[in-house]
């Protein structure tokens, strides 16, 4: 019983320690308030995290590029084709687009914008491009390195005229999946959606037509299939998932 009771003293202490030292860090960062914790010490951990490489980091620092000779194989696990009506989160849309060699998709930009709009592919690719060749960091603990090709996502966001209340950039894909990111993020040099990879059309394991490159996170934040962007100014509460809504690398 003295064990366990010391140990919990530890623990208590060591969380004391942290959130003390995240109130240090957060004093120094933007007075806006980080997305919510969800009320449990994992999620605390995730807003430390988040506030500790804003603190601590220079924010548009840029992931490491390398050559073409450095390209491996990249396995798309968890690979889904929404467009197929025995898959659990079937899009009737998506399948008809892809009747259609995706040719009537189109990008919804909706939100805090001055300008929302659709745009297609040609639309997209007539924005100066950015090819980068980065590594892959699965949450699974295996790494893959790939050439992508696509728009930086703040020349598109710029150009629906986003608003300055705007704090959120939230991704909505064919598959059902969504995910966000913080305007830091979101105007990153190397934060692209990708429409090449590989020198060739985005293929579909990998999120035809379009997805979003996240270089300075892990590779979930990287959505497939994109359907929608919306801009925000508050966060948007997906619950708690199990996974951190903020992984940088």
């Amino acid at each position: 019983m003295e064990k366990k009771q010391q140990l919990v003293t530890r623990r208590s202490a060591i969380i004391t320690g942290i959130s003390a030292l995240g109130g240090l860090l957060i004093s120094g960062c933007s007075s806006k308030p980080s997305p919510p914790t969800y009320g449990n010490i994992l999620r605390m951990g995730d807003a430390f995290t988040y506030k500790a490489h804003r603190a601590l980091l220079p924010g548009q620092s840029l992931a490491k590029e390398f050559d073409r000779r450095d390209i491996s194989s990249f396995p798309a696990t968890g690979t889904t084709n929404p467009g197929d009506p025995s898959y659990r989160y079937f899009s009737k849309d998506y399948a008809q687009l892809q009747a259609n060699g995706l040719e009537n998709w189109r990008l919804s930009i909706e939100g805090r914008v001055a300008r929302p709009g659709l745009y297609s592919l040609k639309d997209l690719q007539r924005f100066p491009s950015r090819t980068q060749i980065t590594r892959h960091m699965c949450e699974e603990g295996w790494t893959a390195i790939a050439e992508w090709t696509g728009v930086p996502l703040h020349l598109v966001l710029q150009s629906a005229g986003i608003l300055k209340t705007a704090r959120y950039v939230n991704f909505y894909g064919f598959d059902g999946y969504m995910e966000s990111v913080d305007m830091l993020d979101a105007f990153h040099p190397q934060t692209i959606l990708a429409y090449a990879m590989n020198g060739r059309d985005l293929p579909l394991q990998h999120g035809a037509p379009l997805r979003v490159r996240v270089e300075t996170q892990v590779g979930y934040k990287s959505a497939k299939y994109l359907q929608r962007i919306v801009v925000t100014d508050e966060f948007v509460d997906q619950g708690n998932t199990g996974w951190a809504w903020y992984v940088g690398i």
